[in-house]
C-alpha cells in the first residue's frame, strides 16, 4: 500500500494579505493536525477576487513568484509541518500577468509553477484584464507522498486538461477555484454543474480529484458575488466523499491507497483502451481539421 491523506479547504477573504495569510495557515495547520499530507488553498487566497472589475490599480497585488508573500511565508509552513501546498498568486513577469501556482514540497522547496491555461471573460469575472493566458502546459509534479495534477479554476471545466494530467502520470488532480453567484443574474447557482463536471473528471480517469473554492460575499461597486464554497474530495468512480457547506470556513481529509488506485485504472482498461490516432478533433476549434 501507499497511503495518502488530502485535504480540501475552504474561507472568506479580506482587504489585509497579511490577514488572508494568516487565515489559510491556520487552515493548513489544522488540516495538517488531522494527518493530511497535500493541502489544498483556495485560488488567489492573498486578497479579495478582484477580478470582479477591471482596475489597473489592481494590477499591483502581481509579483514575481520569489517575492510573493504566501509563497515564501508557506515555503516555511511547508518544511515545518511536512506537508505539500499548491499556492496560487498572482504572478508578474515582466509585463506579462498570470494567474499561477507554486507547487511546495514537504521541504519546502518550490518545485515549480503553473499558469492557469483557460481565463475566463464575463460580468463580476474579467480575467482577461489581469491575466495572459497560461504557457507553462499541463504538469504534473513528484511531491514528496504522491504525483499531482494541478489545474486553476476555469481550468475545471475542460476534461481535456484532466485526461493531459493524467497521461502524463498524475495520481490526483487539485482545483484551487474562486465560483459563485453571477452578478447580472442572482437566479443563477452553478453550484452542482461545477461539482458535476470535476466528478466526471474524477469518474473518467479512475482518479481523486481535490477542489476548494472560497466563501463570503465580496462586492466592488455595483458589482457583488456570493462564493458558495462547496469545496469538495471526490473518489475516483467520481463519487463526493467530503463536502463543506456553502458559508463556514472548512477543513476535509480523504485518504488514498495510490498503488489500488493505479491497479485500479490498470484494470479497467480506459488509457489502455484509448484512440489517440481518433482524436485529431479535438485539437481544432470549429471540429474541422486543416489540411
Amino acid at each position: 500500500m501507499r497511503n495518502v491523506r488530502v485535504a480540501a479547504t475552504q474561507m472568506s477573504c479580506s482587504g489585509s494579505i497579511e490577514a488572508n495569510i494568516a487565515q489559510a495557515e491556520g487552515l493548513v495547520r489544522e488540516a495538517a493536525a488531522k494527518g493530511a499530507q497535500i493541502i489544498l488553498l483556495q485560488e488567489l487566497f492573498e486578497t479579495p477576487y478582484f477580478c470582479q472589475k477591471e482596475k489597473s490599480a489592481y494590477y499591483g497585488y502581481a509579483t514575481e513568484l520569489e517575492q510573493n508573500k504566501a509563497v515564501q511565508h508557506f515555503r516555511g509552513v511547508a518544511k515545518e509541518l511536512q506537508v505539500v501546498l499548491p499556492i496560487s498568486f498572482y504572478e508578474k513577469k515582466n509585463y506579462a500577468r498570470y494567474n499561477s501556482l507554486a507547487v511546495l514540497d514537504a521541504s519546502g522547496e518550490v518545485l515549480g509553477k503553473y499558469r492557469k491555461s483557460h481565463i475566463p471573460d464575463g460580468p463580476g469575472y474579467e480575467e482577461k484584464f489581469y491575466f495572459n493566458p497560461g504557457d507553462t502546459g499541463f504538469k504534473v509534479w513528484n511531491t514528496r507522498y504522491a504525483k499531482i495534477g494541478v489545474g486553476v479554476c476555469w481550468d475545471q471545466w475542460y476534461p481535456e486538461a484532466a485526461r493531459c494530467m493524467a497521461l502524463k502520470g498524475a495520481e490526483l488532480l487539485f482545483y484551487p477555484t474562486a465560483i459563485g453567484s453571477e452578478p447580472q443574474d442572482g437566479s443563477i447557482d452553478s453550484k452542482e454543474h461545477w461539482q458535476a463536471c470535476m466528478l466526471g473528471h474524477a469518474a473518467a480517469n479512475l482518479m481523486p480529484v481535490v477542489a476548494s473554492n472560497r466563501i463570503g460575499v465580496e462586492e466592488d461597486e455595483d458589482s457583488k458575488i456570493t462564493f458558495y464554497g462547496s469545496s469538495f474530495i471526490a473518489g475516483p468512480q467520481g463519487n463526493k466523499l467530503a463536502e463543506a457547506g456553502r458559508g463556514e470556513a472548512a477543513v476535509l481529509v480523504a485518504d488514498f491507497d495510490l498503488e489500488q488506485l493505479e491497479l485500479q485504472r490498470l484494470e479497467w482498461g480506459i488509457f489502455r483502451d484509448r484512440r489517440p490516432d481518433l482524436y485529431r478533433i479535438i485539437s481544432s476549434y470549429d471540429g474541422e481539421l486543416m489540411v
